[in-house]
């Protein structure tokens, strides 16, 4: 280490506050991290490109400071779905700080990175407070049954109307419409329902019908529509 001739040059004042670190709470624990090891927790961040033509869901759970699973969901760019295949093998294995540190391939997925590293860091978890943490695989729970993410797609014209294309339950096939043409509810197939009963052996057209459901007021419809096509 190399010193300037005036910091050389100047007499020695002992230091006497020594305040520590403030602890976080991680995992049930209140921690007072020092080291990369010390960190642990499972939680989300969101990021954007630089153009904001796409954004991604980034979720690890570390533990000891070691990625131990990530899940990345991405939205609006075909190019990102790629690079979140890479990143789902360059993340898990990794500490934080070299995650940080890595090239995620897609400026969405490192921002997200960015933002998760300082929840993480920072002690504001998902799991701050649940003792032990949550387990490996929690991120699959998330997506729930089909392990596919939550997506809304919706289209809206001044010309002519709503069009609702993805809910939450699915690929919406129809929407319901009211004698005043207002949307009153819609009918869906649950894709991961459908692809897991296809896997089976069921033939596809049963398969689809035993994965339709509906909300709202669907069945009380004076006019249904494909939003796709009319």
């Amino acid at each position: 280490m190399i010193y300037s001739h005036e910091v050389q040059q100047m007499c020695v004042v002992k230091k006497g506050a020594n305040h520590q670190s403030a602890p976080i709470p991680e995992e049930g624990k209140w921690v007072r991290a020092k080291e990369i090891k010390d960190i642990s927790g499972f939680t989300h961040g969101v990021g954007r490109c630089a153009p904001q033509q796409g954004a991604c869901k980034l979720t690890l759970n570390v533990k000891d400071g070691i990625i131990q699973e990530a899940l990345i969901e991405t939205i609006g760019c075909s190019g990102m779905t790629h690079s979140a295949a890479m990143a789902s093998e360059i993340l898990p294995g990794k500490t934080i700080l070299e995650a940080l540190n890595t090239d995620l391939v897609c400026d969405a997925i490192n921002t997200a990175m960015r933002e998760i590293f300082l929840q993480i860091v920072y002690g504001r978890t998902q799991s701050a407070f649940s003792e032990g943490g949550l387990t490996v695989g929690a991120s699959m729970e998330d997506l729930g049954k089909g392990l596919r993410s939550q997506i809304g797609t919706m289209l809206g014209t001044a010309a002519k109307g709503t069009r609702y294309l993805e809910m939450a339950e699915g690929y919406c096939t129809r929407m319901a419409l009211d004698a005043d043409n207002q949307v009153i509810g819609y009918e869906f197939v649950h894709l991961g329902k459908f692809m897991d009963m296809v896997k089976k052996g069921i033939d596809a057209n049963e398969a689809l019908a035993k994965a339709k459901g509906s909300y709202g007021r669907f069945a009380e419809g004076v006019k249904y529509i494909d939003p796709r096509q009319e």
